[in-house]
């Protein structure tokens, strides 16, 4: 034992496992497909619940088999609609999960849901399974733009969601959409004044983003989708956007996320500070330390195809791994430089000394000097700023976060001299 942990230790995993360990449960089923989402779900139509709840259960115990002894910081049920699955698949998940490892008081447990008057009447039973974390998706609390965005609610269903899951859980979280067509920053601050006026914990606040293969992007490849912002107006939204939230006692701890002091997603950090999660379901990603190093999973996408694999395999993942250090480096600061904390300087040192087919004092060395190189750049032009052992992005660079990370990661083979 002592053996297998010094390896993972030297293979990065140790300072993967020491930012914590979340579960990750895909239900890919929803009623109806909104026109922005290119996640994986598919139209929900039949559905056997015990099928898919030994199917679960099933995939568990594969990932526990594999990553035995973690304790689990948070479980999340994402999709997909999660408020669409039988309570008692959500209940049976939950105590699969606590069997498999450990789970207490501290584990966060959430839920997505959508705000129909169908969905939030099983907020109760969700609570009762073990779910103390409710993330409703208003997306809008405008009746107009909520049938433009192809969403089943409405605003007065949205705030009457949001009231009921907070009889019932300790925490809520809302997801809004902005920089939507033809929005201005003063009718974005009304709407999101509302918002916050609903004292949910948590507001995952995301600007409408156009993707290829959706029915947005579809329609803005033709022409078809007007009074999409530009980047000036998506700026100014997005400082408006932090700015209000933060007056409001909801600073950013992540660029999309805001809470109070205290009510930040510990999956979300989990995630963010680069830590480990296994990920159940079909389509599910996952980061999984093994004794050979850090491996990224990811599974089936199709359900049907991912219920054979998992009834004639035990699971219906696969990993991909391991990492390489420059890969484990650069996926620490695309996840962490998203944070208001930033990124640790010593992580980077760590990731950056596992076994790359050099001496590892000497892959370090070269590859750390030039990036502590790019990071004195970035700071002189004001974009990442130093703070004791951390580097942050400035609220100019968090703008243009993309850019700082190309200049800050390893770059690829085609990309070297």
């Amino acid at each position: 034992m002592e053996a297998v942990a010094r390896d993972i230790s030297d293979h990065g995993g140790g300072i993967v496992t020491e930012a914590g360990f979340g579960v990750y449960v895909h239900w890919p089923f929803c009623r109806s497909l909104c026109p922005y989402c290119d996640f994986n779900v598919r139209l929900m139509r039949s559905v056997d619940p015990g099928l898919w709840r030994d199917a679960y259960l099933a995939d568990i115990r594969h990932h526990a088999s594999r990553l035995p002894g973690r304790r689990v910081d948070s479980i999340y049920f994402g999709g997909g609609t999660p408020s669409l699955m039988d309570p008692a698949i959500v209940d049976a998940v939950i105590a699969g999960i606590a069997a498999a490892w450990s789970v207490d008081s501290r584990t966060e447990i959430s839920l997505e849901a959508n705000p129909t008057s169908v969905e939030a009447g099983r907020f109760a039973e969700f609570a009762a399974a073990g779910v103390n974390r409710i993330s409703i998706g208003v997306q809008s609390l405008r009746d107009a733009d909520l049938k433009r965005l192809g969403r089943r609610h409405t605003a007065a269903m949205a705030r009457d969601a949001v009231d009921t899951a907070r009889k019932h859980v300790p925490a809520v979280n809302i997801d809004l959409i902005y920089a939507r067509p033809n929005q201005t920053v003063t009718a974005w601050e009304s709407e999101l004044r509302e918002a916050l006026a609903l004292g949910a914990d948590h507001l995952s606040l995301y600007q409408l983003t156009i993707k290829p293969g959706t029915r947005f992007g579809d329609l803005a490849d033709r022409g078809r989708l007007p009074g999409l912002p530009g980047e000036a107006l998506e700026a100014a939204l997005y400082e408006a956007t932090g700015t209000l939230a933060a007056a409001s006692g909801y600073p950013a701890y992540e660029i999309s996320s805001h809470a109070r002091p205290g009510s930040e997603c510990t999956h979300n950090l989990v995630y963010w500070r680069y830590g480990e999660f296994a990920g159940i379901g079909p389509g599910a990603d996952g980061r999984i330390v093994l004794s050979d190093g850090v491996h990224p999973t990811t599974a089936i996408r199709d359900p049907g195809h991912w219920l054979d694999a998992v009834r004639t395999t035990g699971s219906g993942t696969r990993s991909l791994g391991p990492l390489t250090p420059d890969s484990l480096a650069d996926e620490y600061l695309i996840a962490s430089l998203r944070l208001a904390e930033g990124s640790e300087i010593d992580r980077l040192r760590a990731f950056l000394c596992g076994d790359s087919g050099l001496h590892p004092e000497q892959h370090r060395d070269r590859r750390f000097g030039r990036l502590s190189r790019a990071v004195d750049e970035l700071v002189a032009a004001g974009f990442l700023e130093r703070g004791g052992p951390r580097i942050a992005a400035t609220a100019a660079g968090r703008l243009v976060l993309d850019s700082v990370l190309r200049e800050l990661c390893a770059p690829r083979p085609a990309d070297r001299p």
